[in-house]
């Protein structure tokens, strides 16, 4: 077998090793989250209008903020609500990086707003996301939630 044989048969090997979602989807999904970021930034939607349905989000920690989310109704109106009433302004997020792979799309972001009270609200986040069909179907926030409960308090 010559080499030219021998290195086709490696690179369709290893082609065939690969997992169904190293493709396409990478370049895709970061594209959508991005341009959702920058919407969001823009004040003209944002992340939250991506959310399936059933998507499952999680606020990571052990603060009274912390907690599970199993459908985008309830985090919709359990979680962001609550802070949203809570704010003068709207939180502006500046995206710091965002690293995906297939369906998988993390994004490090730092976002500030105006609370009712005049005090400043500024946090760090880490949402680290599941998308299926253009859709997140779940996500794990990692953010200060200590902030987030003076923030509510």
């Amino acid at each position: 077998m010559n080499m030219q044989k021998i290195i086709a048969a490696l690179l369709l090997s290893a082609s065939l090793c690969l997992p169904a979602w190293a493709s396409d989807d990478t370049a895709a999904n970061q594209a959508l989250i991005q341009k959702a970021f920058d919407d969001w930034r823009a004040g003209q939607g944002g992340i939250f209008q991506l959310l399936a349905d059933d998507a499952v989000w999680v606020v990571a920690g052990s603060s009274p903020s912390s907690g599970t989310y199993r459908t985008r109704e309830a985090f919709m109106e359990d979680a962001v609500k609550p802070i949203t009433d809570k704010l003068a302004t709207p939180i502006v997020p500046t995206v710091r990086q965002i690293v995906a792979q297939g369906p998988y799309v993390v994004v490090h972001w730092d976002g500030q707003a105006t609370a009712k009270d005049g005090s400043r609200y500024e946090n760090s986040y880490s949402w680290h996301m599941q998308l299926k069909n253009g859709r997140i179907t779940r996500v794990t926030a990692f953010l200060d939630t200590w902030r987030l409960v003076e923030l509510m308090n």
